[in-house]
């Protein structure tokens, strides 16, 4: 009698399958969850970044004054750059005094020397400042300008002004999100033969940004 029960080889496909779509799943969703907040957050920004012209930005300017003590003009007026070409920072108790008095973090920042003046641009996302000092009278102007918080995420999004630490961050969270769709597309493959619309779907999401890119963008 002929045995009905199918050959161990019969199931080295099916087991195989099985194993690959274990994988896809797990490093889908592992995907997914390492880069839902960026997603969230990248998506959003897309849609406020592409109708800017439509949202009302009302940008929020504070100009501080303040008096260096005449010690710290002194130091500042007598201030020489010992290394030709570059500027040098500010002495770091005058630095210590603008962050105390002003909360003006001048650190590690560029500092633009001149005979009567000492002029540090500070951008950051979602706003701006700068911060003068007059070398003769120790006089000290700090602007600081905010634009709230669309302007910061859309400034995440761009990655302006954010430092490199957050560049390597956008370039981690961006292949989590690569990895995210590569997994998706595999299981739509194995799962295409009982899903008849799987490929026309995905082909409309292929097809139709490059027909919208070839006729509407010049």
């Amino acid at each position: 009698m002929e045995s009905t029960a199918s050959s161990p080889q019969a199931h080295l496909p099916n087991q195989r399958r099985a194993w690959w779509l274990r994988q896809l799943y797990q490093w889908h969703w592992i995907s997914a969850a390492i880069s839902l907040l960026c997603m969230l957050i990248f998506s959003a920004t897309g849609i406020t970044l592409n109708n800017a012209e439509h949202i009302e930005a009302r940008p929020e300017i504070k100009m501080r004054t303040a008096q260096l003590p005449e010690k710290l003009t002194g130091l500042l007026a007598s201030w020489d750059n010992p290394d030709k070409g570059k500027n040098p920072a500010l002495p770091v108790v005058v630095s210590d005094w603008l962050k105390q008095n002003l909360s003006a973090d001048v650190r590690q920042r560029d500092v633009d020397w001149s005979p009567d003046e000492i002029y540090i641009s500070m951008p950051r996302p979602g706003g701006d400042s700068w911060l003068r000092i007059d070398r003769e009278s120790g006089e000290v102007e700090y602007e600081t300008t905010t634009r709230g918080w669309i302007s910061y995420l859309n400034d995440l999004h761009k990655g302006r002004h954010t430092g490199l630490a957050w560049r390597w961050l956008i370039d981690f969270f961006a292949g989590a999100c690569l990895l995210f769709a590569l997994t998706g597309l595999f299981i739509l493959k194995m799962h295409a033969a009982n899903r008849p619309s799987t490929w026309p779907l995905v082909g409309i999401g292929v097809v139709l940004p490059i027909v919208l890119a070839m006729l509407f963008i010049h």
